[in-house]
């Protein structure tokens, strides 16, 4: 489970249920008395079993909805259930339970007599529903909901020693200060260095070092500088994104997770390629909002 796959949104939804749940135990009913028994009356809430059905259809339905609106989160895409994902199913509790909710707000046979009115848990329990149900289904249409809850935790500090934020590869920073890359050429023990740090030979052996130096071993090319601008960096996804395969095919082959860096390789377009922490390279097609290490 990584909560930072949670959105603004979802945390609408967690924050309508959590309101739910306490008016769910206040009054159902309010009475407008007077005299010595007035106070002595008990009113009933949400759980009382002398309002059924309002306590399933109303209370557990939107408490289960938002459980199933957050797990749905957390799920893989694609994993259905009897045809609908976690959080379509939650979607539709939630807005069924508004709906039950604001049915119970026309009274019913005890709401005849004059001084019985709507109680504080009633009233409560129907802000919430509505709040709940908006947040369900707004959230993937309005982009202010549909930004994460927790923003992506900041890159980590380079190693001394070169390493980067893990995967065998270094990441931001992580290369030292005058390390040589791989397969560069090493110098001999014992040789000086300049403040560029390439070795010098001694002033009076230069002329004759450098008729005496071979040229360099037959074929050698000069190393190719890297195509285009492009240069690899780190980054992280804001929430959930499918990464396709390389050969343009529709199929997903791996998830990027929220919280988790990713190594960019190269860039095609606005999409980017992107590599796995387990050596898998695809396509990333959406880059809104991602950052960069």
């Amino acid at each position: 489970m990584n909560i930072r796959s949670l959105t603004r949104g979802d945390g609408v939804v967690i924050g309508a249920a959590v309101l739910l749940f306490i008016a769910s135990f206040l009054d159902f009913y309010s009475v407008d008395c007077s005299g010595q028994f007035c106070d002595k009356s008990e009113l009933p809430n949400l759980w009382d079993s002398k309002l059924f059905p309002v306590l399933p259809t109303v209370v557990l339905a939107g408490i289960v909805g938002a459980v199933l609106i957050v797990a749905g989160r957390f799920q893989p895409q694609g994993r259905n259930l009897l045809g609908l994902t976690l959080d379509q199913w939650g979607t539709a509790l939630t807005v069924f339970a508004a709906w039950s909710s604001l049915w119970t707000m026309f009274g019913g046979a005890l709401e005849d007599n004059d001084k019985v009115g709507a109680g504080v848990g009633r009233i409560l329990a129907l802000i919430a529903l509505l709040v709940m149900a908006a947040g369900a289904l707004l959230t993937q249409r309005i982009p202010a909901l549909k930004a994460p809850l927790m923003g992506a935790p900041a890159p980590q500090a380079p190693s001394p020693y070169g390493a980067g934020p893990g995967y065998g590869y270094p990441g931001p920073g992580g290369m030292q200060q005058g390390q040589a890359p791989y397969g560069a050429q090493q110098q001999p023990y014992g040789a000086q260095t300049g403040q560029t740090g390439q070795p010098q030979a001694p002033q009076q052996d230069q002329s004759a070092t450098a008729q005496a130096q071979p040229a360099g071993p037959v074929g050698a090319q000069p190393a190719a500088a890297p195509a285009g601008d492009f240069a690899p960096f780190w980054f992280a996804v804001p929430v959930a994104r499918p990464l396709y395969g390389e050969d343009g095919s529709p199929t997903q082959i791996a998830e990027l997770a929220p919280g988790t860096w990713y190594l960019a390789v190269d860039q095609r377009g606005q999409a980017l390629v992107a590599q796995t922490q387990d050596g898998r390279r695809g396509v990333l097609q959406d880059t809104t909002g991602i950052q960069r290490g």
